[in-house]
């Protein structure tokens, strides 16, 4: 049996991923927040001691908060949590998982980006600093893991219609958003995923190191 390990698995992409995963044949681990805290470093790493010894041939860092805000009106606790979750967290999964993949000699990770970590929008400021760094460990890795043929990309999702881009949005605003991206309407949560679990799939031999935008044209404007 194939072992998945996604954080952020229970709305959204995530939970897109997690069904895409287990339709294809895997266990999936999708820790709770009460299991698993991306903002206490005791919970990472008690959550770290409970799977230690359990080998992972997928690791998924989706989970990630993005605090809306102009450069003079960020917090400290909005720099600092952003940075917990977003970048902090996934090294330590990271640095938890991976022994068991070159154990193994075979691992798949996929690291969730942004378009806004490659393309700028105002209020973002952290939120992008931490996804540019998403990717500079998923390029790290990639060298620095490929003799243990572990493959490791970044996804970087556009505009998706997940339940919170509803509740945050109106339609009118949906409608709007739809019209600046070139296929003319955002992405289903079930697309990213899909993307996804052919990254970590037995399909891929061959691709890694790289940051593939789900956007639907978008930053090809």
């Amino acid at each position: 049996m194939r072992r998945a390990l996604v954080t952020g698995g229970s709305r959204g992409i995530g939970a897109a991923t997690v069904r895409c995963l287990e339709r294809d044949g895997f266990e999936v681990v999708k820790p709770t927040r009460d299991e698993l805290d991306l903002l206490n470093v005791e919970s990472i790493d008690r959550f770290c001691d409970s799977i230690r010894d359990i080998p992972f041939q997928v690791l998924i860092n989706n989970a990630g908060i993005n605090d809306v805000h102009a450069i003079e009106e960020i917090t400290d606790d909005e720099i600092a949590r952003m940075i917990a979750v977003n970048l902090v967290a996934p090294i330590k999964l990271l640095r938890c998982v991976t022994g068991g993949m070159k154990a193994q000699r075979y691992g798949r990770i996929v690291n969730i980006g942004s378009i806004w970590g490659q393309a700028g929008k105002p209020g973002r400021t952290v939120y992008a600093a931490t996804k540019h760094g998403i990717h500079g460990i998923t390029q790290t890795l990639a060298v620095e893991l490929a003799p243990y043929n572990i493959l490791i990309n970044t996804v970087c999702p556009g505009f998706t219609l997940t339940d919170l881009t509803r509740k945050n949005n109106p339609p009118e605003v949906i409608r709007e958003l739809e019209q600046q991206i070139p296929l003319g309407r955002m992405a289903q949560p079930e697309e990213q995923a899909e993307a996804i679990a052919y990254l970590v799939g037995e399909k891929n031999t061959y691709i890694t190191g790289q940051m593939i935008a789900v956007d639907g044209g978008y930053l090809s404007k």
